[in-house]
């Protein structure tokens, strides 16, 4: 028997490859599916069933392609509804893979359908749980709203309660667990950074697995905080409900150079340019209005907490030899209309005469030692969770996704400072309100961490 887990940093992700005398099962594929079809490849496996845990809002799933290509068998929990065929499983319905076996336990409350797989080994003891986005490290999933319901959250809530108490923690504690996501999903609120665990230690650690918690506990330390689902989430479910086409179509879709004099006229036609080289780049010059998200982080997330609109027009700076990567990267998240990209990169942006913007940095150093105390406006776009745990003395606290929300109500006459926890987020916010018009903005490197660090 044979499991590795297959991780996907940029996504917080964890999909799954097990296999067991020459066959092998998925589970929550990426969109891009030649990993799974080479290491079954590799070890002469068939790829026998691909495991959906749920139907996913914050990527787009691999499954349909990956089934076209191998011939393997889609298996969803209870109550999923598609517009492709697919097994649907009963509850503690078993598939062998070789000579192991897989159980569909039904654990509702992420989303109607969530299903936990439940591994176990040649001599039918329990081994691991794939938990998808049921439980995490250190947290449980978020009730999702992304699907049409007649639920709210908290008739989601108490049934994810139930579902981890009556069918996951009654599971022996040295049981593996496998979630669907870790650190920076959001998918969640507090996850671990650590992407494989021991159900025994979550007993002891997680919060939410408490033996003397009630459900109304439950359901509101689970919901206390929980910020609205990003607004790209619906449009995936959608786009995993029905279909998509393949990575490869994609790409030779959208790897297109455009030269600066067509880039300027796209700009023109509601054409978002989005830069994608790293924070410092960026803001050494970078072309008038466009946003900024690096390639270097959580990119296609964040793209999708940004910009929202799935259908949104994308016209990319990209560090040169990255472009596949880059349209790929958003495919993953459903971002599949790239026009293509800036020819030669914004060094042939400036050479051809265009105009160009820039972002004002200051080292945490410099602002530590003459500034932070200064300073009455200093905006903070971590989340609220990270600023009420340690924040700056007077610090406004708008957290990146709803920035864009709340520039009309906060007065940018003067000059602001704009710091996160290390500088990614920043310098998105930075790009956000240049592109808004704001330009009394001066971005703070290394963040938090290391305005913390000069002050200590």
């Amino acid at each position: 028997m044979k499991v590795e887990q297959i991780y996907t940093k940029c996504l917080s992700q964890g999909s799954y490859y097990i296999e067991s005398n020459n066959e092998a099962a998925i589970i929550d594929p990426i969109r891009e599916i030649d990993t799974y079809i080479e290491k079954a490849k590799k070890n002469k496996s068939k790829i026998k069933y691909i495991f959906e845990t749920h139907i996913h809002a914050d990527f787009i799933s691999g499954h349909l392609n990956l089934a076209k290509k191998t011939n393997a068998e889609i298996v969803y929990g209870p109550k999923s509804e598609t517009k492709f065929d697919k097994t649907v499983a009963k509850d503690y319905q078993e598939f062998k893979v070789g000579n192991v076996t897989i159980v569909a336990i039904h654990t509702p409350g992420h989303t109607i359908e969530s299903t936990t797989y439940l591994l176990r080994d040649t001599n039918g003891t329990d081994h691991a749980i794939f938990t998808g986005d049921t439980l995490f490290l250190g947290d449980v999933g978020r009730p999702d709203l992304s699907q049409n319901s007649d639920m709210d959250n908290r008739d989601l809530a108490s049934m994810l309660y139930d579902s981890l108490r009556n069918k996951i923690m009654i599971l022996n504690d040295d049981v593996v667990v496998y979630p669907g996501h870790g650190q920076g999903t959001s998918c969640g609120k507090d996850l671990s950074s650590e992407t494989i665990g021991r159900l025994g230690d979550q007993k002891k650690t997680n919060y939410a697995l408490r033996e003397s918690m009630s459900k109304d506990q439950f359901v509101n330390e689970v919901l206390d905080g929980l910020l609205d689902p990003p607004k790209y989430f619906p449009s995936n479910v959608s786009i995993n409900k029905e279909g998509y086409v393949e990575s490869e179509d994609v790409l030779n879709k959208n790897l297109n150079a455009f030269k600066p004099s067509e880039v300027e006229k796209l700009i023109n036609e509601d054409v978002t340019i989005l830069d994608v080289r790293s924070a410092d780049e960026f803001a050494k010059s970078h072309i008038p209005g466009s946003i900024f998200i690096g390639l270097d982080g959580r990119f296609a997330p964040w793209v999708g907490e940004i910009l929202e609109d799935v259908s949104k027009k994308l016209l990319l700076v990209v560090p040169m030899g990255r472009e596949k990567e880059a349209i790929l990267r958003l495919s993953r998240v459903g971002f599949d209309n790239v026009h293509g990209y800036l020819e030669g990169g914004i060094q042939n942006w400036i050479e051809s005469g265009k105009e160009i913007s820039s972002v004002e940095n200051e080292s945490a150093f410099n602002f530590s030692k003459h500034n932070s105390k200064q300073t009455k406006n200093i905006l903070d776009v971590r989340s609220k969770s990270e600023h009420s745990s340690e924040s700056l003395e007077k610090s406004l606290n708008i957290p990146l996704p709803e920035l864009s929300y709340s520039i009309d109500e906060v007065s940018f006459t003067d000059m602001f400072y704009i710091h996160c926890k290390g500088g990614y987020r920043s310098m998105i916010a930075a790009s956000l309100l240049l592109s808004k018009g704001v330009s009394n903005i001066v971005n703070i490197t290394g963040g938090f961490d290391e305005i913390k660090r000069f002050q200590s």
